[in-house]
């Protein structure tokens, strides 16, 4: 899996968003292009935003002991799989503000790097290393990306 703290892959991420316009149709799916993408920086929203709601002690062992490893490992996504609520995204967004905020987010990873992400505690589903982290970022990425044909 690439990774998303090196330099040379967010540019290639910024590349593939940048082939994204207002009109572009998923391959699948029901999202439209501005809903994905700010369903997308929800993933970072969780991360920079301390006052995300947090799931219940039940839901996190749930999350943590059964879907940790689907999320953060190198398996694909399959297509029109379930996602948790506070990732489903029903209104429409302004697609140059979801866009500008979604590669905001990528850089601002790339910049903090693995020392700042190893060992973060995630809402969902607690300490996690910065190769989960990775996983976890890259992969929903670009599931969603491949997902809009770029």
């Amino acid at each position: 899996m690439k990774n998303v703290f090196h330099p040379q892959v967010v540019e290639q991420l910024v590349a593939r968003i940048n082939l994204l316009t207002p009109e572009t149709t998923p391959r699948w799916g029901i999202m439209r292009v501005d809903q994905m993408m700010a369903h997308c920086s929800v993933a970072y929203d969780m991360v920079y935003d301390e006052n995300y709601p947090q799931p219940n002690w039940f839901m996190r062992f749930i999350l943590k002991t059964f879907i940790k490893k689907k999320v953060t490992d190198e398996s694909p996504y399959p297509r029109n799989g379930r996602t948790a609520p506070n990732f489903v995204i029903m209104e429409r967004r302004d697609f140059k503000e979801e866009k500008k905020k979604l590669i905001e987010y990528l850089e601002k990873s790339r910049d903090l790097g693995i020392s700042y992400f190893e060992g973060r505690k995630s809402p969902s589903f607690g300490k996690m290393t910065a190769q989960e982290w990775n996983g976890l970022f890259y992969k929903h990425l670009d599931h969603h990306l491949t997902q809009f044909g770029v």
